[in-house]
């Protein structure tokens, strides 16, 4: 009996439920989950640029959340030591500076917020393509 427990305490230490610094590849959910809402996203920008939506919101609100995602989104950035994980949160890190960076600015030309959309549009895109790659990664990352 002692000997179970013992190797059990052993067995616990080795493997630790996050040890391997994969945030994103350590189940195929989460690259899912990843795909499908930066793949509406995209859609969502494109759309609006289609129906000539251009208006960006100036309020206080949405700046503070930007900034909130922003620094989520950092600190996930800091902490993936996996490439594919880097380049995904990288790509939303620069998305929402943009949309930051947006909202800040009021006097914004419609110009440049339709040339904006298209390129979180673009953006958001990538970042759904670049989740797929997390997919299946899980077995492959187990020590």
């Amino acid at each position: 009996m002692d000997r179970e427990v013992a190797a059990s305490t052993n067995n616990s230490q080795r493997q630790r439920p996050y040890a391997s610094g994969h945030l994103m590849c350590r189940t195929s959910l989460w690259g899912l989950a990843g795909f499908l809402g930066c793949a509406y996203f995209a859609w969502i920008s494109f759309s609006r640029v289609a129906h000539g939506d251009y208006a960006w919101p100036h309020d206080a609100w949405t700046a503070a959340t930007y900034v909130v995602w922003i620094v989520l989104l950092g600190i996930m950035l800091v902490d993936a030591h996996c490439l594919r994980e880097r380049f995904f949160f990288g790509v939303l890190v620069i998305n929402f500076l943009i949309g930051f960076g947006l909202t800040v600015w009021s006097s914004i030309p419609i110009e440049d917020v339709r040339k904006a959309r298209l390129g979180t549009g673009a953006l958001w895109a990538l970042a759904a393509i670049l989740s797929l790659r997390t997919l299946g990664r899980a077995k492959s990352i187990q020590q």
